[in-house]
């Protein structure tokens, strides 16, 4: 009699738990059409189900707790949903995929210099977001740009590790780097332009690869480099990404955002990056690779004005202190014949900002700033270099019916 209660409460609390158990039920479309190739999957456990010819999908036998959902299928882009299941609880659930012909409709700027969708846009621009970058963790967005194809970041100098950006085989003076279509107008731009940007605060990068001087003058022959950062709003209000890895390099990245007042709101991003380790694995008695301290500081104010119009600037603090040579060279030895050594000290200041004037008609004033100052040692010459360079651009963008007119006047000041 024992056996046989035993037995029938063991299979109560089997049948009890069983019918505790949750079902989610929908449908796969896009565009208002059914999609039967759709896979779902509960992520993190081995639930899933595919939808069939009609588009239709179920996962049964559902454990109670929360879940997320992803949906997705070849030529389409995944979507994910976080759901909370209760006992017994049947979710209907449906899901919407955007083929990824129809990306082409997101919105592009560089190509223009104004937001129009990417299919409209009469230069070819190319779109990366963070997520690209994040399938090969980079310290800077310099070394991040290697993953795109026709896009070379070279090093000129192996001891000092000197760089630039080369599109289309043409040098870094011939690329053109913005940050939120606000351009580094300077030959430097691709060597230190790209370097330290903080990852936290990229939201896009956009990259015009061939000729666009009819916009952005002769810096741009070889191509444009467009880095759109975060708008204060949709950015997290904390935001913290360290690495490190076996060579010991050291990268951390960090960004935070607040209000400052009733109309203005701070977008702000530090950037440190560490490599001290000394590597000599040819045994030539040189360093293999350049030893680097770097640190970066950025920060960008958003003005809200009336009607909507548009009021940004931005900052930003960049320094470097980078060498290579002789296993045993150390910063006593700067500038001295007894031990060889490439040492390299940088100081950069940008200021750069846009700001639609109060007028009827859409005229837009840009502006950037940057001072140079580098003092560096090759063995015992040394390199001392100062720029400064003003930058400023008036366009009009006006409606004519059909047809758009863009004109524009330019300032450049070089020191």
């Amino acid at each position: 009699m024992m056996r046989l209660t035993l037995l029938f409460l063991i299979l109560l609390s089997a049948w009890e738990s069983l019918s505790q158990t949750a079902v989610i039920c929908g449908k796969v479309t896009s565009g208002g059409k059914v999609l039967g190739s759709a896979n779902i999957a509960l992520l993190h456990t081995r639930l899933g189900a595919a939808a069939d010819s009609t588009g239709f999908f179920c996962v049964r036998e559902i454990p109670h707790g929360s879940y997320t959902v992803r949906a997705s299928a070849v030529g389409f882009k995944p979507v994910q949903k976080t759901i909370l299941l209760n006992e017994n609880e049947e979710l209907n659930l449906n899901f919407e995929l955007l083929s990824m012909d129809d990306i082409l409709d997101e919105v592009v700027v560089t190509g223009t210099m104004k937001e129009v969708s990417r299919l409209e846009s009469p230069a070819a621009v190319e779109v990366y977001t963070p997520a690209f970058f994040k399938k090969n963790p980079t310290p800077s967005v310099f070394d991040a740009l290697q993953q795109v194809n026709g896009v070379r970041p070279q090093l000129n100098c192996n001891i000092c590790n000197t760089g630039d950006i080369h599109i289309n085989g043409l040098e870094g003076p011939y690329t053109m780097v913005l940050i939120d279509g606000m351009p580094i107008v300077s030959g430097l731009s691709t060597v230190y332009g790209l370097s330290g940007v903080p990852n936290a605060l990229v939201e896009r990068i956009e990259i015009v690869k061939g000729p666009a001087s009819s916009l952005y003058g002769s810096e741009a022959v070889g191509g444009l480099i467009n880095i759109i950062t975060k708008k204060p709003s949709q950015a997290p209000r904390l935001h913290a990404d360290v690495f490190a890895t076996s060579w010991r390099e050291y990268n951390a990245d960090f960004g935070f955002k607040f209000n400052a007042g009733k109309k203005a709101s701070v977008l702000t991003g530090i950037n440190y990056y560490k490599y001290g380790s000394r590597e000599d694995k040819n045994k030539d008695n040189f360093t293999d690779v350049t030893l680097q301290d770097r640190i970066s500081l950025f920060q960008k104010w958003n003005i809200s004005r009336k009607n909507n119009r548009l009021f940004s600037f931005a900052g930003r603090y960049f320094y470097e202190d980078r060498w290579g040579g002789e296993m045993k060279w150390s910063k006593k030895y700067r500038g001295g014949e007894e031990v060889y050594g490439e040492s390299i000290y940088t100081k950069r200041w940008e200021f750069l900002g846009s700001y639609q004037l109060p007028l009827a008609e859409k005229l837009l004033f840009s502006f950037s700033y940057n001072d140079h100052d580098q003092n560096s040692v090759y063995g015992n010459t040394p390199y001392l270099a100062k720029q400064r360079i003003a930058f400023s651009q008036l366009t009009w963008d006006k409606r004519i019916g059909k047809h758009d007119l863009l004109g524009g006047l330019a300032f450049r000041y070089t020191w």
